[in-house]
């Protein structure tokens, strides 16, 4: 199946799909010589002129289309709608490696319908990929003209995942986190630290890792990509913020990873 197939599968997709390529062709090709770089709730949370501008296009395309749907994105806040569909939008997930010039950053469009995401694309350009789930069809890899099937690992044995994992930006939660992490690593294969949620999300589904927590996230970073690894297999719970944090792994790991990752938040974060 093409892209264009692909995206006759739900009425949303050919709207998210371009609103994720749009911006990142932006942020890729649009980046000034001196990036503008602010700071939101610590000294290394960052955020840039390119953010911004990036939801402002993807708000625009997703306005002049469907001007009754709401919006949340992470730059904008959230904008109401009477449709009963609401965009989540991650205009630019890991800011700080795009300040850097890290590959590993992308744009997150997800598309909900009554509460629940339907359609969700990730868009990573720098890695020269796309990644789209539609609800109950499928979850796919798109490489230029190419369109895999995405497909969690076989990994049966929680000692042999190779996990990966994020931290927050205030020093006390990333100092909680290592805690996490000092006591995982000798119980699993190793852990791996990108620094980009959405990156995570869609390795994860195409079997490039085995699992994946997070504590701290919000419904931008996960709305897209928690799909994208939901229709490739993978068991994700936490998305809700009612778990001490979110876990997503093939099902015949999940429980045990599930089991462990929250008894030892509840330890580190009391």
């Amino acid at each position: 199946m093409n892209l264009q197939d692909l995206l006759t599968q739900h009425s949303l997709a050919p709207l998210a799909w371009q609103a994720g390529t749009d911006a990142g062709a932006l942020l890729r090709d649009g980046r000034p010589a001196n990036l503008d770089v602010m700071t939101k709730s610590t000294p290394t949370d960052v955020v840039t002129e390119m953010d911004r501008r990036s939801e402002q296009l993807i708000v625009d395309l997703i306005t002049a289309e469907r001007p009754q749907d709401a919006i949340l994105g992470e730059e904008g806040g959230e904008r109401p709608g009477i449709s009963g569909v609401r965009w989540v939008v991650d205009p630019l997930d890991a800011t700080v490696n795009y300040l850097y010039r890290l590959p590993l950053w992308g744009v997150s469009v997800a598309a909900e319908v009554d509460g629940r995401v339907e359609v969700g694309v990730v868009i990573a350009p720098d890695l020269q990929d796309g990644y789209l789930a539609i609800r109950g069809a499928g979850s796919w890899r798109i490489r230029g003209t190419d369109v895999t099937s995405n497909r969690v690992s076989t990994c049966q044995d929680l000692t042999q995942a190779l996990v990966t994992t994020g931290f927050g930006y205030s020093p006390q939660q990333r100092a909680s986190q290592a805690h996490v992490v000092q006591a995982l690593l000798p119980e699993v294969r190793d852990i791996r630290r990108t620094g980009c949620a959405v990156v995570d999300f869609c390795w994860l589904a195409s079997g490039r890792l085995d699992a994946y927590y997070e504590r701290g996230l919000n419904a931008w970073d996960m709305a897209a990509g928690a799909l994208i690894a939901e229709e490739a297999g993978a068991v994700v719970t936490g998305t809700d913020g009612l778990d001490p944090a979110m876990v997503a792994a093939p099902a015949a790991i999940a429980d045990a990873l599930r089991a462990r990752v929250h008894a030892l938040h509840r330890e580190a974060f009391g």
